[in-house]
């Protein structure tokens, strides 16, 4: 049966519309090459994660549709838990269950834009850290491209240290679509469990190392600022 992008009640939009207005007011949310996010089918937006705000960074961006994870524990905490449900919010199993994994797919298959932060949790230091365990598995598991995604200003702008968000320039910037094809032909070709830790190793490596090399500013053969 086929499956239709997911769709997003009022609550999102307003959330949206709200959060897109407080970040380009207040923080002067800047956005640089949003073009490179195909406007239609599955995609990954893998991206640095220094600030609770991230998620919203990335919603206001793009102008499609973007499905977040969260912590399942975020869901029980009263009204949060609601919304979160209501914006289409996936829950992930932090302890290693794989909760979360199977509808992060279906999601994808269904060609919906999905945001993962490969680090797992928020930066201390605003340092981009090692991958989260099962980064490369998603990766090579998946046929969707994977856009990387760099913030610049996140952190200074609201970080752990910090009660209420700053006014500080934070710029958001889409790196060009990765290709995974040739690690995703060979995890699909082997049963080798050795070869495939490998394998998934190299894919997270690989997304790490084009997230952090992203410069800031607009690329000479860029056009799209929102």
């Amino acid at each position: 049966m086929a499956r239709t992008p997911t769709r997003i009640g009022f609550s999102y939009w307003l959330a949206r519309f709200t959060s897109g207005l407080f970040t380009r007011t207040w923080i002067r949310r800047r956005v640089l090459h949003s073009d490179r996010v195909p406007e239609t089918g599955g995609v990954i937006l893998a991206s640095n994660h220094v600030s609770y705000l991230d998620p919203f960074y990335m919603v206001c961006s793009v102008r499609r549709l973007v499905i977040a994870l969260a912590r399942a524990s975020a869901y029980k905490v009263p009204l949060v838990g609601t919304l979160l449900h209501s914006w289409g919010v996936i829950p992930v199993d932090q302890s290693g269950s794989g909760r979360g994994l199977k509808t992060f797919f279906t999601r994808l298959r269904a060609g919906d834009a999905v945001m993962m932060y490969p680090e797992g949790t928020r930066s201390h230091t605003g340092q981009i850290q090692a991958p989260q365990p099962g980064v490369g598995f998603i990766i090579l598991k998946s046929d969707a491209p994977v856009v990387p995604v760099k913030l610049f200003g996140s952190y200074e702008a609201f970080n752990r240290h910090h009660w209420f968000p700053r006014p500080y320039r934070v710029e958001i910037k889409f790196g060009e679509p990765l290709d995974f094809r040739d690690l995703r032909a060979k995890a699909n070709e082997t049963k080798d469990k050795e070869l495939l830790k490998k394998l998934y190793h190299q894919a997270a490596t690989d997304l790490l190392h084009a997230i952090a090399t992203i410069e800031p500013g607009m690329d000479k053969n860029g056009q799209n600022l929102i």
